[in-house]
């Protein structure tokens, strides 16, 4: 079982390169808008902030329901020498 640091860090770390490629597709598909690039960065930063926000916890929470199916995993053994 995971701490909910680790899975918060884990979060964290997988939506920073999803904000990468979210705020390069936004910029792309504003571009093709035409609109002015103040409007272009200000809108794919406004998506990139909220998509990441909304991920990270929809990540945490998935990970946290993970933690508890036991699916999958494998039983430590009671002892270990």
């Amino acid at each position: 079982m995971e701490s909910h640091y680790r899975s918060v860090i884990k979060a964290v770390t997988w939506r920073a390169g999803g904000t990468v490629v979210t705020f390069a597709v936004s910029w792309i598909l504003a571009w093709k808008l035409e609109l002015p690039a103040a409007q272009i960065l200000e809108l794919a930063a406004q998506i990139g902030l909220l998509d990441t926000v909304i991920k990270i916890g929809a990540f945490y929470t998935h990970e946290r329901i993970w933690n508890q199916v036991r699916f999958g995993k494998v039983k430590p053994p009671e002892y270990q020498i």
